[in-house]
């Protein structure tokens, strides 16, 4: 799945647009590089978001074409930041 999708199927970003422009401004990395929005995402996949001042790190547990609200949680864990 496509990064961007992705991105919005978790509900990490509200709209896909809003992550593709991410995606190009380089605020969003996958394994330390950053990455397009048409990079394939794959379970184990450690995401970093630059997302104003504060950086959320992410690893991918699943990928799923659809989700509910509740259980968008249920597709990444919540890394601690590196120092």
């Amino acid at each position: 799945m496509r990064l961007d999708k992705w991105l919005k199927v978790s509900r990490l970003i509200k709209r896909r647009t809003v992550a593709n422009e991410a995606c190009d401004n380089d605020r969003v990395w996958v394994a330390g590089r950053p990455q397009r929005a048409s990079y394939d995402v794959k379970v184990g996949d450690v995401i970093e978001l630059h997302l104003g001042p504060r950086v959320t790190r992410i690893e991918v547990l699943a990928v799923e074409e659809h989700t509910q609200k509740g259980d968008a949680a249920g597709l990444y864990r919540e890394l601690p930041a590196e120092a």
